[in-house]
């Protein structure tokens, strides 16, 4: 593999410029995701201490292995909508435990008692397809009054997928954990009850498909929670538990001992030898545009995320707006396509050449997305730019090894579909804070909104209205900038996560070590190509 020279100077105005505007961004996402860690109003979090009970994520700390990495998943679900607040009442990520790598959830009983709102179920559905395609045993540390009523009418069709996706994988022999910290009704009882293993903390656990007061108006019968549902009965009468824990730390030990002498799966993990880049990753900040209008070389972003630097460019002369080639992240081979500018077609062949090969060698996929879409005008569509694109969306779509998807810049039009978008399903797709995504740029659908009024007020004869259309326009170009950016993304579950460029290699050393988990295998055909 060549080695990236860089062309990066540190010391120039742009780069100075660009790297202020940048840590802006990054501070701005910091300060974000200080509203992920609120688990609930202070009065609330005073009663839980009193008990002696922890807050969802001391659990997940104490769960995991001691210095383990917690690459925690969509933590800005709902924010901007009328949820319960930034990543709902679910925390949820992956971790090592018992030297094994996990998906983990905790509910934050401490936020509406750990009720689900839309945000969250959606949240939990998206961890619970990463734990299915990845292979990852669960640990669901629960504590919840099930779904919350005022969303029932969205919530309740979907919410059953949750029980479905738990069966499904322990068919596959991908076991679920739960451990039962408080009270958890209705829905929130079937996840420990469908689990493989559960874990109930006594005196503390709660599970019933209905409260007393429910009982009573159902049925007549006057009952105390202990008795209806209480850990200890689970434990000796019903056999909805299988362990018993003194407290809420010996529930996680006795979790963590499950993990340990549960069959870990035999895969064949083929590494290189670890080499860190030649370059800083601070420099990130000066490299990659803030304003995604202004284009950069990927290659200067590659050369601080892949071992040692090293990089094989595959067809380097050739679709120059598209980079592709191989490369090594942590030990393990990629194949990495970057965008470099617009897809004419020659780029679009170049990618589907690229991405046959890597399904034809086993090799994982890493998008780069910058992209403002397919070339357009009558020259291109002459040239056949649809059928061309249609070929490299065409190879995306039936890949089957493993892909990874981070948007460093723009995200517009097909291109996105191209670059294997949310669509395309890739393993995991991140965002940076300088990010970008629609169906194209905030000018450019004002611009072609105008353009559509002008001709409608020709058509009829009539004087177009420049002050009225000057407003318009200038509202569009708002409303799309702010339904285009990274967070308005990441609360729609657009993405799995807004990153801080700079941890781009710490993010995609863990994702390789989970889609390593799984037998990585190339598509064996695909569609018809249209030539």
């Amino acid at each position: 593999m060549s080695l990236i020279k860089t062309k990066i100077n540190p010391q120039s105005e742009s780069y100075q410029r660009n790297y202020l505007l940048m840590k802006e961004k990054v501070i701005e996402l910091e300060q974000t995701m200080q509203k992920s860690l609120f688990q609930g109003e202070e009065k609330y979090l005073e009663r839980n201490k009193k008990t002696g009970k922890l807050l969802a994520r001391e659990r997940i700390e104490l769960l995991l292995d001691l210095d383990s990495p917690f690459l925690e998943l969509l933590p800005l679900a709902g924010i901007g909508g009328d949820g319960f607040g930034v990543g709902g009442t679910l925390v949820g990520g992956i971790g090592f435990v018992s030297n094994r790598l996990c998906i983990l959830t905790a509910n934050v009983g401490t936020i509406k008692g750990g009720s689900i709102d839309y945000p969250t179920l959606q949240k939990n559905l998206r961890i619970s397809e990463i734990a299915l395609e990845n292979e990852l045993p669960t640990i669901n540390m629960v504590e919840s009054a099930g779904a919350n009523l005022p969303d029932q009418a969205k919530i309740f069709n979907y919410g059953g997928t949750i029980f479905r996706e738990i069966t499904r994988r322990s068919q596959k022999g991908i076991p679920t954990i739960s451990i039962v910290f408080g009270n958890s009704t209705a829905g929130g009882a079937y996840v420990p009850g469908m689990s493989d293993y559960t874990i109930m903390v006594k005196d503390q656990a709660k599970v019933f498909l209905a409260g007393p007061p429910l009982v009573k108006m159902a049925t007549n019968e006057v009952v105390d929670d202990e008795a209806l549902g209480g850990a200890d009965m689970h434990s000796r009468i019903s056999g909805v538990s299988d362990y018993l824990a003194v407290d809420e730390k010996d529930g996680i030990r006795i979790a963590r001992e499950i993990m340990s002498f549960l069959n870990s799966p035999e895969k064949e993990k083929v590494r290189q030898k670890i080499i860190e880049p030649l370059y800083d990753s601070e420099e990130i900040l000066g490299l990659v545009s803030a304003d995604v209008r202004i284009p950069f070389d990927a290659r200067e972003l590659i050369a601080r995320v892949v071992d040692g630097s090293h990089f094989s460019e595959f067809k380097s002369n050739y679709g120059s707006t598209l980079v592709t080639g191989y490369a090594v992240i942590n030990g393990y081979q990629i194949g990495i396509v970057a965008n470099n500018g617009v897809l004419f077609s020659e780029a679009a062949n170049k990618g589907t050449q690229f991405i046959q090969l890597c399904n034809q060698n086993n090799i994982p996929l890493l998008f780069l997305q910058n992209i403002t879409g397919f070339m357009v005008g009558k020259k291109y569509e002459e040239e056949g730019i649809i059928k061309h694109g249609a070929k490299m969306i065409n190879a995306v779509s039936n890949s089957t090894v493993p892909a990874i998807t981070i948007i460093i810049g723009a995200s517009y039009g097909a291109g996105n579909y191209a670059m294997c978008g949310r669509a395309f399903k890739p393993r995991f797709l991140f965002s940076y804070p300088n990010s970008k995504i629609a169906v194209m740029g905030p000018e450019q659908l004002s611009g072609v909104m105008e353009i559509i009024q002008r001709d409608a007020a020709q058509k009829a004869a009539v004087v177009y209205d420049e002050e009225k259309g000057t407003f318009i326009k200038q509202k569009i170009t708002s409303e799309a900038d702010k339904q285009s950016n990274a967070y308005y993304a990441s609360g729609q579950l657009w993405d799995d996560g807004v990153i801080d460029p700079r941890e781009t290699r710490n993010y995609l050393k863990l994702c390789l070590e989970v889609i390593h988990n799984t037998e990585i295998k190339g598509a064996d055909g695909y569609g018809v190509f249209r030539m």
